[in-house]
């Protein structure tokens, strides 16, 4: 890539809760929104488009509450089209509600494909560059900052260049501070963004570029239309937005802090190290699950399963990464599996603080047999690290006895209530032992699992109080073998306390043998990390 030879700044436009929102499935409520302004201000972003007012009664309340917020460094946009035909300005509710939230900036769209001037809107195309410069002449007149979204410009500049280009003249004669340059449709590229953005510098004025992701391009868009000179990226969070989503600014930022020496943004040094944090708190507000595979900030951006990858990490982590982790909050991490090696094991080993080792210990060539013998049964070990931490403290002998199962019991029942109610509810058993005692306790729930956890955690409560912390996050089952309901199955469980999360796993043809396996996995890496003590006697019960 050729770049600039001075420093251009560019801006971080945001756009999560406005085009980011329109994802399916994705419904953010107001305090959510207010929530993601606060981290996306602390990140560093230069303006957050809060949503369209006058839309819905959510917008609205959201740009009231917005102006509370003690915000230090983003500036909040009102997002809105420009006028109606026929309209005058000062009467057109479009334009008024825009006023009215009262933002200082606001983001206004307009037609550049002909195609849309004349089917969508049913107008002249001379009337619509009227309607753009009349709509922003009228608006800057009210706010600080008029920032112009000229919609379909890259399908607009190929079915009709000279129009397209009119379009951005008329916007920037009406006072627009940007001229930004949408891939609405998200086909449009890598080359024909560099060749029309350069065309479009030609009108004058600060250009920006708003891409989606329909083609798999919208981030490669971006920084190309950076390459051409424009200077706000307009994207979302995780690639939020409708369809495909928009650019990913998780990873758009990163590539323009660190891979373009030419470009400056507020984002750069300590804030950038927020990116993950940022990254995973959008998905926890958008109920979405964090991709692992993520550029950047996903869980295995930076993991590394094969064995003569980590050798190499181990001696220099350019290897095989192509930033430092730590730079955007992101970690290294070496997974343990079937392809792993002895660099891997040995670095797994150190990461749990077990460092009397070498890498030439027999003990860890006997490790490492147990762990592709145990995924050759069908145990896997990348989502669960806890199971391989306890795995391999027991086979050094690092690991205390806290308690033994004897064997378990569960029954599922439905039952017809009086009300005619159906109810399905499970009845567990447990029988552990916990030094020279044994507990044979009983308990009821609203399946098999959580009727085991809660008989095994009654059995165990007087011995170990601890274990009512845990709480179970997630769990997952696969088939791994056969077909049918006598097929091998893996169960992966995420549990979590107020200061860890963990994974461990269990595999059985029988689902509940998988799942209790992986549960007493769960509580005994909690017994473990917690420092727990065997009992040396019976507690005093008197």
């Amino acid at each position: 890539m050729t770049m600039t030879k001075s420093a251009t700044h560019v801006a971080i436009y945001d756009t999560t809760l406005r085009d980011g929102a329109q994802s399916e499935d994705v419904l953010f409520s107001v305090e959510d929104k207010l929530r993601i302004v606060e981290r996306l201000d602390a990140l560093g972003v230069d303006f957050v488009e809060g949503g369209w007012p006058g839309a819905n009664p959510k917008d609205g309340a959201f740009f009231q509450q917005v102006k509370k917020l003690p915000l230090g460094h983003c500036r909040i946009s009102a997002f809105g089209s420009t006028a109606r035909p026929g309209n005058p300005m000062a009467e057109d509710p479009v334009l008024e509600a825009l006023v009215r939230a009262e933002t200082g900036v606001v983001t206004l769209f307009g037609k550049s494909w002909t195609l849309h001037v004349t089917k969508a809107l049913g107008i002249s195309l001379a009337q619509n560059l009227e309607l753009i410069y009349e709509s922003v002449r009228y608006l800057k007149r009210h706010v600080d900052t008029v920032i112009y979204d000229a919609e379909h410009f890259f399908d607009g500049f190929k079915a009709d260049g000279d129009y397209a280009l009119q379009t951005l003249k008329a916007a920037h004669e009406g006072g627009a501070a940007c001229l930004v340059l949408c891939d609405t449709n998200g086909g449009t590229l890598v080359s024909e963004i560099g060749r029309i953005t350069a065309r479009a510098a030609a009108v004058g004025g600060p250009l920006g570029i708003h891409c989606h992701n329909d083609s798999g391009l919208a981030v490669a868009n971006s920084l190309m239309a950076v390459e051409a000179g424009v200077v706000q990226v307009q994207g979302t969070i995780n690639g939020l937005g409708e369809r495909c989503g928009n650019a990913d600014l998780t990873s758009v930022i990163p590539n323009l802090c660190l891979k373009m020496p030419g470009v400056v943004t507020s984002l750069d040094g300590d804030r950038l190290k927020e990116l993950m944090a940022t990254s995973r708190f959008v998905n926890e507000m958008a109920n979405r699950s964090s991709q692992k595979n993520q550029p950047f900030v996903g869980a295995s951006a930076f993991a590394h399963k094969g064995g003569i990858h980590v050798s190499a990490v181990l001696k220099d982590s350019a290897t095989y990464e192509h930033i430092q982790p730590g730079l955007v909050g992101n970690r290294q991490r070496v997974l343990v599996s079937e392809q792993s090696g002895r660099s891997n094991l040995f670095y797994k080993l150190q990461a749990f603080g077990i460092t009397d080792l070498t890498q030439t210990d027999p003990r860890i060539q006997a490790l490492l047999e147990q762990v592709k013998e145990a995924e050759h049964r069908g145990y896997q070990f990348d989502g669960a690290d806890a199971s391989f931490e306890l795995m391999a403290r027991k086979a050094l002998g690092q690991l205390p006895d806290y308690f033994s199962l004897r064997g378990f019991r569960v029954i599922d029942q439905r039952r017809v209530e009086e009300d005619g109610r159906r109810v399905v509810f499970s009845d567990a058993s447990v029988k552990v032992a916990v030094g020279q005692l044994q507990e044979h306790t009983a308990a009821e729930g609203n399946g098999p699992l959580n009727a085991l956890d809660q008989a095994l955690r009654k059995a165990l409560a007087r011995f170990y109080p601890n274990l009512w912390e845990v709480e179970l996050d997630d769990f997952k089952v696969r088939i791994i073998s056969g077909g049918g309901t006598a097929a091998q199955v893996r169960v992966l469980i995420e549990s979590q306390d107020a200061r860890d999360r963990w994974g461990t796993v269990g595999m059985s043809d029988n689902i509940v043998v998988a799942a209790y396996e992986a549960l007493v996995d769960s509580l005994v890496y909690k017994l473990f990390k917690d420092g727990s003590v065997p009992p040396a006697a019976p507690p005093d019960n008197g």
